[in-house]
């Protein structure tokens, strides 16, 4: 309970501070990290990365549910919150920028991810930082990896559908603010594209 009102706190004046950027005024609750991580087939994967990890709301639900062997990267800009993940999550590995994403997987031996889950605000950031970051996403993706990510609004839903196939949106109204869980997929055909785009 104490964890959880410090978190609430600390979310709250990292907020104040910089609101674009943390996009919420309050960690992720229950209800939105368990629809996050009830979409993924966890049996099924080597490798899964966070962007946008905050305090480990999601994180800490994710690590209940994978294999040991999974092998998983957080991202966090913050960073006395990237100091936190990395103190709390000490199996992890943990990096600032998701714009990095393919040179950091390469340097850590991963060819490609099975699943992506994102807190970033998207809709916050500037029309060439989302691009930056959805070519990183896609780029990282093995054909058919999940990309799964909430929102508080569908305002990200043309340019999600841009490069990814959705499946399914869930709306969460337990959550402050209530927020929307795209379930995104990256088929063989995108895979195609993607190669065709980099030749």
């Amino acid at each position: 309970m104490m964890r959880s009102i410090e978190e609430k706190l600390l979310f709250l004046y990292k907020f104040a501070r910089a609101p674009k950027q943390t996009g919420s005024v309050t960690p992720s609750s229950v209800f939105l990290a368990e629809k996050m991580i009830g979409a993924v087939p966890w049996h099924e994967v080597e490798y899964a990365a966070e962007l946008g990890a905050g305090t480990g709301a999601i994180t800490r639900f994710m690590k209940k549910r994978i294999d040991s062997s999974t092998k998983v990267v957080l991202f966090e800009k913050d960073r006395f919150l990237r100091e936190q993940l990395a103190s709390k999550f000490q199996d992890y590995t943990c990096y600032e920028d998701a714009c990095n994403l393919q040179s950091i997987l390469q340097k850590e031996g991963i060819a490609q991810l099975d699943c992506i889950l994102s807190g970033l605000p998207f809709f916050n950031f500037p029309q060439s930082l989302r691009k930056q970051l959805m070519n990183q996403i896609a780029g990282s993706l093995k054909p058919g990896g999940l990309f799964i990510a909430f929102q508080y609004s569908q305002q990200m839903r043309k340019q999600f559908s841009s490069q990814f196939e959705i499946e399914h949106i869930h709306f969460v109204p337990f959550n402050f603010p209530p927020a929307f869980v795209y379930v995104c997929r990256k088929s063989q055909e995108q895979f195609v594209e993607a190669c065709n785009y980099e030749l």
